[in-house]
């Protein structure tokens, strides 16, 4: 299953990540630093990023990170280990970049199966400071970030396609077919931002899904705002926001595998009660599943997230959440992240905003934040502050 794309496709791919997608939208600018962090199986992909950074003024960092380690670690390691923060060296990373880019290229999606979730979770939990440190950089306008997506033949087998079948959604989803991708971004961040408005110009006071086996209530008001069309993440189609997770009520199944923490989760399916989950069942891998909820606030919404099927052009599964939850097909998407909220949500200024002000909206905290995705066909009714319904959403569209 040997396939690599052109070296044109790849410089495209580079470009549109550092000169598209870092600086939410505008890409990088002289002087800036970019933090590469790249797999040993995405190489072909780093030799044109560390180009693109200093072809266009910037300084390459580069973290190469080699194929299948963390197996071992969490096989090996003890609780000292599994504990252990190195602050002084997160801290200078976060306090150097200007930009991250992190390139996905999996070579194992079952790494981690039969390890215990508890020691994963641990883990995550002790680099929790790092995140916060990188949230409050970019919240303060000083940092952004972007993920690329570089197909393997190991993903290739999980999406039951071929390597080349995979590199073709990429070159399909990230316009890297066409003369000027940058361009053709620009444009589909227009039409992202102009929906954006007018889901803003609404005053939501909530939203109704309805699909199959799904019957869920999210709770928005005046203190939310929906996001999308920034950079983060390409491709990105979503529209998305960060609900009152105290409001979250009701159920909701999920028909698309998630792959996490180096396993395979399927047929997700949750209850919620007052903002809490309350059940929780999948036909595979549950119980790393149910121990990522019982991980903390990880049982809160953090992101509802809706995309147009007229937008994107992926239209086939991809075993990854950077492609799954953009997803077009015939009905688009809907995703929900359990755990961490984005402040930007918040239509006011962020920096002003302590973590006790965010909580008392209803903007949840947690070191987890993690996309569960459905395509299923669904309507989404906004219920109005005037006491009107209003679909938002039907049949994959938008109908703002």
């Amino acid at each position: 299953m040997s396939y690599q794309p052109s070296q044109k496709i790849l410089d495209n791919y580079a470009k549109v990540l550092v000169n598209y997608a870092l600086n939410s939208g505008q890409g990088i600018k002289k002087g800036e630093v970019v933090f590469l962090q790249v797999p040993e199986s995405a190489k072909p992909l780093l030799l044109s990023l560390y180009q693109a950074v200093l072809t266009s003024g910037g300084h390459p960092i580069v973290q190469y990170l080699p194929d299948e380690m963390e197996h071992q670690f969490f096989n090996l390691a003890s609780d000292h280990q599994l504990d252990f923060f190195p602050a002084k060296f997160l801290k200078g990373k976060v306090e150097q970049a200007d930009h991250f880019i992190t390139v996905l290229a999996e070579t194992n999606l079952h790494e981690l199966e039969g390890v215990d979730p508890q020691k994963i979770m641990q883990k995550n939990i002790a680099l929790k400071p790092y995140l916060d440190w990188r949230n409050k950089k970019e919240n303060l306008g000083k940092f952004t970030w972007t993920l690329g997506l570089y197909p393997t033949p190991a993903m290739a087998r999980e999406a039951k396609t071929t390597l080349k079948s995979c590199w073709e959604q990429v070159i399909r989803a990230c316009y890297l077919d066409v003369s000027d991708p940058i361009e053709t971004w620009q444009s589909i961040g227009h039409e992202i931002h102009r929906l954006r408005a007018s889901l803003n110009s609404l005053d939501i006071d909530s939203l109704n899904i309805i699909s199959t086996n799904t019957d869920l209530m999210i709770g928005l008001d005046k203190n939310r705002r929906w996001l999308g069309g920034d950079g983060r993440n390409i491709p990105s189609f979503e529209i998305f926001i960060s609900p009152d997770y105290r409001r979250t009520q009701g159920h909701i199944s999920f028909n698309l595998p998630l792959y996490r923490y180096g396993n395979e989760i399927r047929d997700i399916y949750l209850e919620f009660n007052n903002g809490l989950v309350t059940k929780a069942t999948a036909s595979k891998g549950e119980a790393v599943l149910k121990k990522m909820i019982a991980t903390k606030n990880a049982d809160r919404v953090g992101e509802f997230s809706l995309t147009d099927r007229r937008l994107s052009r992926i239209n086939k599964f991809m075993a990854e959440t950077l492609y799954d939850e953009n997803f077009s097909g015939r009905y688009g998407n809907t995703h929900l992240a359990l755990g961490a909220a984005f402040p930007e949500s918040y239509p006011g200024k962020i920096n002003k905003m302590s973590t006790s002000d965010f909580d008392k909206l209803g903007f949840n905290d947690s070191v987890i934040h993690t996309d569960i995705i459905a395509t299923t066909n669904r309507t989404v009714t906004a219920n109005l502050t005037n006491g009107k319904k209003l679909v938002i959403y039907k049949n994959g569209k938008f109908t703002v």
